[in-house]
């Protein structure tokens, strides 16, 4: 894949002219102080959410209306997803998508420069800086959605076990991510990299991950020493931790405990789906808890990354549990309910069930877990105690 690299040398080139946003020099990234982080010159607890659409919006009215308004609701990150992989551009000419995968190409790749390309990232960028919010942006998918892994084994050939250790999958996919953190990483808006959404080797040795996320995180770290880098997993544990479920079992290839000891790693994520994963709704405090110890036995931040409830008309009864036990048991440094909605100028709407839409009538679903849950966490005092 030697080619890959001069194919990206080229387009780095033909890009130059572009408007990237750039950092004020006076300003520090956001790192991980103990088990917190320092964000906006400022040791302390924060929410924040996910919005996986925003630099896959084609309107940069719809992009501003949706900054503008997590950044008024007292949010400080938002989880934007980084890639967007297709085969081919046949067929995807009114789609956004930020990279092609195909041996056919020279390198076996090339990033979209059209008008539904990686400008629509430009755009969440730039905007999410001028308003001051920080993105983590995710460079892969576990999932097919929006060409995740399955985009580099149809280019490359393999599967979704084989790809971790895939010489020609690595290497296209280590090109992105240097153009990526290349393009940003002088900006104030980047949070953190994330090496993927959900990374799952199921019925891998756990060191299949494990080696993937320490060398993968190590090369990030020589491309830009300064931001931070997390994996993005669920925070599946394994034997012998917890009781053999699902959850529990290593199933997976994910080893929370494990690969949070990875030096290259700044702080450990995790996922919170009870309805998905066999489990109850209260069982969830239980979740947050364990991952909470792990992060006090490490001593680094731990992330409740991604939880939501499914259910229109309860989602309150649902999830404030689950962040009343952030608030008041834990030192989760933040967490992200998934996801933010809200009604975009443009009709566009990429909301699921988990969605709250943006609305800041008192005792609304919006109000108690996206407004009052910002303020809660926002006044905890910025010591891990838990």
């Amino acid at each position: 894949m030697k080619t890959s690299l001069a194919l990206l040398a080229t387009v780095l080139t033909s890009v130059s002219s572009l408007v990237v946003p750039r950092a004020n020099p006076k300003t520090t990234h956001a790192y991980a102080n103990g088990r917190l982080f320092n964000i906006d010159g400022k040791t302390q607890y924060f929410a924040g959410t996910n919005t996986w659409w925003l630099g896959h919006l084609m309107s940069d009215a719809d992009v501003e209306t949706a900054v503008s308004e997590m950044a008024s609701t007292g949010l400080k990150v938002t989880r934007v997803w980084g890639f967007g992989n297709v085969n081919t551009a046949a067929g995807n000419e009114n789609s956004v998508y930020y990279q092609i995968l195909n041996e056919s190409l020279p390198g076996g790749q090339q990033i979209n420069m059209n008008a539904n390309g990686i400008a629509r990232l430009d755009s969440a960028v730039y905007t999410a800086q001028k308003y001051g919010i920080q993105l983590v942006l995710p460079m892969l998918n576990n999932w097919g959605d929006l060409g995740g892994i399955s985009t580099y084994t149809n280019a490359f050939g393999g599967n979704a076990t084989s790809f971790y250790t895939d010489a020609k999958s690595q290497a296209a996919y280590r090109n992105y991510i240097e153009f990526i953190v290349n393009r940003y990483k002088n900006t104030n808006a980047i949070f953190a990299w994330e090496l993927c959404n959900e990374p799952r080797c199921h019925g891998c040795d756990t060191s299949v991950i494990y080696n993937w996320a320490s060398e993968t995180s190590a090369f990030i770290k020589s491309l830009d020493p300064t931001h931070m880098v997390a994996l993005g997993d669920e925070g599946w544990m394994a034997p012998p931790t917890g009781d053999g479920s699902y959850a529990y079992s290593g199933a997976e290839g994910v080893d929370f405990i494990k690969n949070l000891g990875i030096s290259t790693l700044d702080y450990g994520t995790f996922h919170m789906y009870p309805d998905q994963w066999g489990y109850n709704f209260t069982w969830g405090n239980t979740w947050i808890e364990q991952h909470n110890a792990a992060g006090k036995a490490a001593g680094k931040p731990v992330v409740l990354e991604e939880y939501g409830a499914p259910y229109a008309n309860n989602k309150t009864a649902i999830a404030l549990p689950w962040q009343n036990t952030v608030v008041m048991d834990t030192s989760i440094a933040y967490d992200s309910y998934w996801q933010f909605a809200t009604v975009l100028p443009s009709g566009t709407n990429d909301a699921d069930n988990y969605a709250i839409y943006y609305n800041t009538a008192p005792g609304s679903d919006y109000d108690t877990l996206f407004i009052q849950h910002a303020k809660a966490m926002a006044a905890k005092a910025p010591i891990a105690k838990a």
